[in-house]
């Protein structure tokens, strides 16, 4: 089936099918893009036993389970209500998942008292994504509202999150290699779960008050 099969006549216009082709782009810079963070966060995180480095490669891997969902919903140009439902779930849930996996990591860590060696690759990493995170989401949400697409609105809250933790890493990644505050990695893992846990319920939430709303109205 080609893109203007796809496409109905009252809902898919040449500019929105224009848009969703740009969102597509989008979801596939982001999910390559993440998909190197990952590894190269991880594997730096598990050299120098970095809780919150690993928490930002598996961050991204979740980033990148996001930008997989998006270009799922994105195939269609139409409003599609059952792939944006479920897109915005699972982008709220994948919040939650991370937030419980770094909020255990961090805990443990500082528990153990499991200090992590320096990690000059995670402190470049994160100047990295501080600098492409930010454009990323503003590129997202601009497609978002030409769209009206919530799932990918919660996308560019995740990837704007991304640019946040990145902040957080680098604090935590520098205070450590610079005044040796082992714990400062982390804390820095644990100033991270809120905002990420608040984020995911924030999305589901949205989808459930979307669901009320439709039904309240119908």
């Amino acid at each position: 089936m080609n893109d203007s099969q796809k496409c109905c006549s009252s809902e898919c216009t040449p500019a929105r099918a224009h848009e969703a082709q740009n969102g597509r782009r989008l979801e596939y810079f982001t999910l390559g893009w993440n998909l190197i963070e990952a590894v190269v966060a991880v594997t730096a995180g598990i050299v120098a036993g970095s809780v919150s480095l690993i928490g930002f490669g598996v961050d991204s891997l979740i980033e990148s389970l996001s930008g997989g969902i998006l270009l799922w919903r994105l195939q269609l140009h139409e409003a599609d209500e059952y792939r944006e439902r479920i897109a915005v779930k699972l982008v709220g849930i994948s919040f939650i998942l991370l937030a419980a996996y770094v909020a255990f990591e961090a805990t443990k860590t500082l528990f153990l008292r499991e200090e992590p060696d320096v990690s000059i690759v995670g402190i470049v990493l994160s100047c990295a994504s501080l600098i492409v995170m930010p454009l990323l989401a503003r590129a997202k949400r601009r497609v978002a509202a030409n769209l009206e697409s919530r799932s990918l609105e919660a996308d560019s809250r995740q990837t704007n999150l991304c640019a946040y933790l990145s902040a957080i890493l680098l604090g935590g990644l520098a205070l450590n290699a610079l005044l040796g505050w082992w714990w400062a990695d982390p804390i820095a893992g644990l100033i991270m779960v809120p905002i990420i846990l608040r984020e995911g319920i924030r999305t589901l939430r949205g989808d459930m008050c979307d669901d009320c709303h439709s039904t309240n109205v119908s």
